[in-house]
């Protein structure tokens, strides 16, 4: 490489712009064939760290969750549909917290990965190595309970942010906003699916995933609390927290999204009524202080003020969530 002649020849090679390229979340990836050689050294590898354990359920047939889960117990439109209705509405509630675990996990491979080349010690990047490892076995668990013809997860709000957020390349926003705090969040999102789960194999995967969780988020604590927070990166966690935080103030739109696609168009006033039958702003209250407890850190206070100024942390109205 020393050769003037080699560095010549390196110099007049032209590679096509963002050819290499693929979005760090990947959540455009393909899966293999199933029968592919490298799935088969994939599964091998994995075999070492998950065993024989599967999930029984098939994907898309299962109600992983019930009406109390959803608040839908309490929502008329719903308890006065027929039991297949109901079954589908449930179905869909479900499958949907499903694939948005799988795209999740998918884009925590590349967002370890990414925070490997980012590291600053050897220590730091030995355990981000360890990781990506972790997020690699959840991925395969969840992947487990979906078809090879993976969901297209695109029309999700929560999933492109997600996915814009883990491109940016500064480091203090990626610690906080990801591991600090959407981490944090994760470990109690993941606690209460597996608490309230109905299917017992899959409610020990997810229980499986907090451990690792745990440490992912305690690691970006120690090292969020080592930097120098600029106000450049202040602005942007900022600004990117208030999008997140919009997202839990509308409430769970996801679900009022599955009686709509079941029950035929709602209109906005019966949009209402089941935000208000959920108890919205207290569903989305509690999560709102939770999220908040998860940003105590002494380095955050400013980030935590001009959060409230915006009223970032006040749940909106039912009227407001249409």
């Amino acid at each position: 490489m020393n050769n003037p002649k080699s560095r010549d020849v390196l110099g007049r090679i032209n590679l096509p712009q963002n050819r290499f390229k693929i979005a760090t979340a990947g959540f455009d990836l393909p899966h293999v064939c199933s029968d592919d050689k490298l799935r088969r050294i994939l599964s091998g590898a994995l075999k070492s760290r998950l065993g024989n354990h599967s999930v029984s359920s098939e994907y898309g047939s299962y109600q992983y969750w019930d009406a109390h889960y959803f608040g839908l117990q309490k929502v008329n439109i719903f308890q006065d549909s027929s039991v297949e209705e109901q079954a589908e509405i449930l179905r869909l509630c479900s499958c949907g917290l499903l694939e948005e675990a799988y795209f999740v996990e998918k884009a925590g491979v590349g967002y370890m990965a990414k925070m490997v080349l980012l590291a600053e010690t050897t220590e730091e990047r030995m355990l981000y190595g360890l990781f990506s490892a972790d997020e690699v076995t959840h991925l395969s668990q969840i992947s487990s309970l979906l078809p090879i013809q993976e969901p297209v997860g695109t029309d999700n709000a929560f999933l492109r942010f997600l996915g814009n957020l883990v491109e940016t390349e500064d480091k203090t926003v990626l610690l906080f906003v990801i591991q600090v705090v959407l981490e944090g969040w994760g470990l109690s999102h993941y606690k209460n699916l597996s608490k309230d789960c109905l299917n017992p194999h899959l409610s020990k995967i997810l229980n499986q995933f907090l451990h690792d969780e745990a440490r992912h988020h305690s690691t970006a604590v120690n090292l969020f609390n080592q930097r120098q927070v600029s106000e450049t990166s202040r602005e942007v966690i900022i600004e990117s927290l208030a999008l997140f935080l919009q997202m839990i103030q509308v409430g769970p739109q996801s679900v009022v999204a599955a009686v709509e696609k079941v029950k035929g168009h709602l209109s906005p006033q019966q949009k209402v009524r089941i935000f208000s039958e959920i108890d919205t702003e207290t569903h989305s209250g509690t999560r709102l202080n939770f999220l908040r407890s998860l940003m105590r850190d002494p380095k955050a206070g400013i980030i935590v003020q001009e959060l409230e100024e915006r009223g970032a942390f006040f749940p909106f109205p039912p009227e407001k969530c249409v």
